[in-house]
Parts: structure tokens; sequence; C-alpha cells
């Protein structure tokens, strides 16, 4: 459970950051700068996938797609952008009795690379990520790190400054 559970943080992280950064609209006007906010949620420990709604400059949601440790792509109806994060702090608790266990966290991200409607997205920000999960019990009644948790909740806000 402990590389599912890194595997989802990471996931998270990058999507938390994505989000964030790439939720800027494109149009026929100057570039514009303004504060996106993102929202990213998950109930599966287990996939690449977080879904995504950013408000701000435009109202979208998509998907944000974990490519590796430190890199989500944001897709959205009208194009993508890629998202880099980088992980500031985490803190892990697990209560060995209820096998209730949390994970908090906060990092930075960088916004670039869009296609679509998101061609020349720049942008940065920060990132909060929250998870609360409860975890599989081995056959000797213990809390399982290594297997797949019975539930989880995965909650990440994102806000910074994107240009477009």
């Amino acid at each position: 459970m402990r590389k599912i559970l890194v595997a989802v943080v990471v996931t998270a992280s990058a999507a938390a950051m994505i989000s964030g950064a790439s939720l800027a609209a494109a149009s026929a006007r100057p570039a514009v700068s303004t504060i996106e906010h993102i929202q990213g949620m998950s109930t599966s420990a287990t996939s690449n996938k977080t879904s995504v709604i950013a408000t701000g400059v435009f109202t979208a949601g998509g998907v944000d797609i974990a490519t590796g440790a430190t890199t989500d792509i944001f897709k959205f109806p009208t194009g993508t952008f890629k998202v880099k994060h980088h992980e500031r702090a985490m803190e892990e608790a697990v209560n060995s009795k209820t096998c209730l266990f949390t994970i908090s966290g906060t990092g930075t991200y960088k916004l670039s690379d869009g296609t679509g409607s998101y061609a020349g997205i720049s942008g940065h920000g920060k990132y909060v990520l929250r998870i609360l999960a409860v975890a599989a019990r081995n056959s000797k009644g213990k809390c399982s790190m290594k297997a797949t948790p019975v539930a989880w909740q995965q909650v990440i806000r994102a806000q910074g400054p994107v240009k477009l």
C-alpha cells in the first residue's frame, strides 16, 4: 500500500499543479494574466487520472493525467498543457486500530507546452493535497500499507497566476 500511496500522492500532486496552472482560457484578445483556482478530486488509489475543475478567467472541466513522478498533462475539451510540480512538504498519519490514514501535503507547480486553446500558456502557483483513506487489513487483522485501500478520498486545491 505504501507504493500505491506514494504513486497516488505523486499523481495527486501533479494533478493539483497541472489543474492550477492550465485552466486559463485562450481568446482573440491579448494575453491575459489572472489567478486560476483549480480543484482535483479522486476516489481511486490506483488510477493515474484525476477529475479537475478550474475557475477564474474561464470555467472548465477536464482530466489530470499523471505521466511521471513530477509531470502531468491536463486535458480539457479544447486543448492540453503540461504541469510540472514539486512537493514541498508531506505528512502521513495512520491509526493502527482503525486503519484510518491521512496525508497532507503542499507544493508548487509550473505550466507550459499548451496545445489548442492553451497554446502559449505559462503560469505557476501553489497546491495543497489532502487524502483520507481506510487501509485494508491483512490476514492477521493488521492494517496493510501494501494492499489497495478499501476507501480513498483525495482532494487537491491549487491556485496561481496564469498567462495565456
